[in-house]
């Protein structure tokens, strides 16, 4: 078997066990929150803005090859797709805390409906798939670049797994952690079985970016989080160095 294809499927084993078992680290049960989550957080970010960000630029060459419009308006399209993942999600978390927030106030109970749940797990799904599927289609195919997306997507699901288990604690343990285990090897096998256009995978770049963003500084941003700027600078300056050094030894 193909020694790169075998790693990938590592990754996505990687990927699967921090959804079926980030509930198990207690450190991150703590307020304030933990530091741990902010680096986390910062390492994401800084994947976004060090690779995925190029490389929407380069993918505007394929959209104007592929759809004749001029780059310009080519690379626009491209950056839309990325400003469509961040609306997505945003309008899934403000659904979720709009409907929290009702049920506290009518029930007594400080939990989303369940229709919330399925529409949360859903959306994390999809955004899951992609990424594994990415595995095995991205841009920079270099072992250094892999091994980055790997471990800044890893630090991203368990920031983006522990807000989705506090929103939903008994939901996410009985049945959205499996989900999110099965819809990440769901999208490493389609990524073998199914080669898509560069077009195509130029949007589904675009889309992840959008939607990482969001689901990171959603974590971050509100007061109630108490989150940490150090941590989290620190996640972003360590992950900008790593990406830096690998293009310098590439180039």
């Amino acid at each position: 078997m193909n020694p790169i294809v075998v790693l990938t499927f590592a990754m996505a084993l990687g990927f699967a066990a921090v959804h079926l078992f980030v509930g198990n680290l207690a450190f991150l049960d703590v307020v304030p929150r933990s530091r741990w989550l902010s680096f986390a957080g910062g390492v994401a970010v800084g994947y976004v803005f060090l690779h995925i960000m190029p490389e929407l630029g380069a993918h505007g060459a394929a959209f104007a090859a592929s759809t004749g419009f001029a780059p310009p308006v080519a690379e626009a399209m491209v950056y839309a797709l990325a400003l469509a993942g961040l609306a997505l999600f945003y309008g899934t978390e403000r659904a979720i805390v709009v409907s929290r927030g009702e049920r506290r106030t009518t029930e007594g109970r400080d939990r989303p409906a369940h229709g919330m749940f399925r529409l949360h797990i859903g959306a994390s799904a999809l955004l899951i798939f992609i990424i594994a599927y990415l595995l095995n289609h991205r841009e920079d195919e270099s072992l250094p670049g892999l091994a980055l997306y790997f471990g800044a997507m890893v630090l991203h699901f368990a920031t983006a797994d522990y807000g989705t288990r506090n929103h939903h604690p008994e939901l996410y343990h009985r049945q959205g952690r499996w989900i999110l285990a099965a819809a990440t090897l769901a999208g490493w096998a389609a990524g073998l079985m199914f080669a898509l256009p560069a077009l195509v995978v130029g949007s589904l770049f675009a889309f992840v970016g959008g939607g990482i963003v969001l689901v990171v500084l959603k974590e971050e941003l509100p007061e109630e989080r108490r989150s940490y700027f150090l941590p989290f600078l620190g996640g972003a300056a360590l992950y900008a160095a790593l990406a830096i050094g690998e293009l310098y030894l590439v180039t």
